[in-house]
C-alpha cells in the first residue's frame, strides 16, 4: 500500500469529520480494489444476457446493467457491434440526475462531451430530436467521434469550439446542457490510474476557474424552463459545491433541482441538493453531480441551421 500524501490526508480531513470514514476514503485511493464493469444498452438488449448481471439498485435505469467482477464487456462482439457503452458506474450515478427532468427535451448539448457516455446516456434517455455533442480538446475528438459512431447516436452533431462561441452564437436554444467539467480527476486513483498533482492546491484553484467559465458560458444557452446539469469525477469542495454555490450566485435565474432519489447521496457539504458518490461506497470511483432549472418565462430560441455551418460542425450522424 502506498503511503497516502500529506494533500491528500488534508483533503480527508475537510471532506469527513469521521476518523473512519477519513481512512476508508483514503484506503480506497490507495489501495485501489477493482468495481464491478457497467454498460449502457444503446441497442435492444438480447433477451438472455451474455454477461453475469448484479440485480440492480432501485433508481437504476432499465438500459444500464451492473456486471459482476471479472466480466470484460469491452472485449464482446455486441460492443463491437455499437450494442452498448462501457463506463464506470460513477458516471450512471451522475447522469442519471437526467431521469428526473418530467418534460420532453427536443435539443441537448454536452459542453464537454469526451468520450461520450454522458451523451449517450442523454440520448437513451431523453430521446432529443437532436443531440450537439462539444469537446474543446482536440485530441479528444477521436474517441468522442468513435464512439457515437459506433453506437449508432444520431441525429447528432459534433465541435470542437470553446463555450463561450456557443453563448455568445445561440443563446437560449438548448433544453438541456450537460457540463461534465474538466477537472483534478482525483477518482482516477481509486481505479488505480495516475493523476499526478491532483491534491495540490494550485491545480484545484486552476480547475475550479475554468469550471465557473465553462458554467457561466453554458448558462446562456439554456433555455427558459430548461436544465442544466453539472457533474465532475473528483473530490475537492472547491470543484464541486462551490462552483455550484458561485454559480447560483451568479444566475440567480436558476434553481437546483431535488434529485429524490439520490437522497441518501446528498452532499453533507452544502445546504443546497447536490450529491457525491465516494469511492469507498463501492459503487464507482466517485462523482459529483447537480441539476439546476432556468425559471425564467419566454420563448425558446430556434437553432438557426447557417449559424451552426458557421461554427465549423466537426461531423454529423
Amino acid at each position: 500500500m502506498e503511503k497516502p500524501s500529506n494533500l491528500l490526508l488534508k483533503l480527508a480531513r475537510r471532506l469527513f469529520e469521521n476518523p473512519d470514514k477519513q481512512e476508508k476514503f483514503i484506503d480506497a485511493l490507495v489501495a485501489p480494489q477493482p468495481f464491478n464493469p457497467c454498460i449502457l444498452w444503446c441497442q435492444n438488449q438480447p433477451d438472455i444476457s451474455p454477461f453475469s448481471v448484479e440485480s440492480p439498485l432501485s433508481w437504476q435505469p432499465k438500459f444500464v446493467d451492473r456486471l459482476h467482477l471479472g466480466e470484460k464487456p469491452g472485449q464482446h462482439t455486441l460492443h463491437h457491434q455499437g450494442y452498448f457503452y462501457c463506463l464506470d458506474f460513477s458516471s450512471v450515478f451522475a447522469a442519471s440526475i437526467l431521469l428526473t427532468i418530467p418534460q420532453s427535451v427536443s435539443l441537448v448539448f454536452d459542453m464537454c462531451a469526451a468520450p461520450g457516455g454522458k451523451s449517450v446516456f442523454a440520448w437513451q434517455a431523453l430521446q432529443p430530436e437532436l443531440i450537439i455533442c462539444n469537446e474543446v480538446i482536440g485530441k479528444r475528438l477521436g474517441m468522442l467521434i468513435s464512439n457515437l459512431k459506433r453506437c449508432q447516436i444520431s441525429p447528432s452533431i459534433i465541435f470542437n469550439r470553446d463555450s463561450s462561441i456557443f453563448a455568445e452564437n445561440i443563446p437560449l436554444s438548448s433544453n438541456l446542457v450537460i457540463v461534465d467539467a474538466p477537472c483534478t480527476g482525483q477518482s482516477l486513483l481509486a481505479k488505480g490510474e495516475k493523476a499526478p498533482g491532483c491534491f495540490h492546491p494550485t491545480a484545484i484553484n486552476k480547475s475550479a476557474n475554468r469550471q465557473k467559465r465553462i458554467i457561466a458560458n453554458s448558462a446562456q444557452i439554456v433555455a427558459p424552463q430548461g436544465y442544466l446539469a453539472y457533474m465532475t469525477c473528483t473530490y475537492s469542495p472547491e470543484e464541486n459545491e462551490q462552483v455550484c454555490e458561485w454559480f447560483l450566485s451568479r444566475f440567480p435565474q436558476f434553481q437546483a433541482v431535488t434529485i429524490n432519489h439520490l437522497q441518501e447521496y446528498q452532499s453533507h457539504l452544502a445546504n443546497i441538493p447536490c450529491y457525491r458518490l465516494f469511492p469507498q461506497d463501492r459503487l464507482g470511483a466517485g462523482a459529483f453531480t447537480a441539476l439546476f432549472k432556468n425559471t425564467e418565462i419566454g420563448a425558446v430560441k430556434e437553432l438557426d441551421p447557417q449559424i451552426l455551418d458557421d461554427l465549423g460542425i466537426i461531423q454529423k450522424f
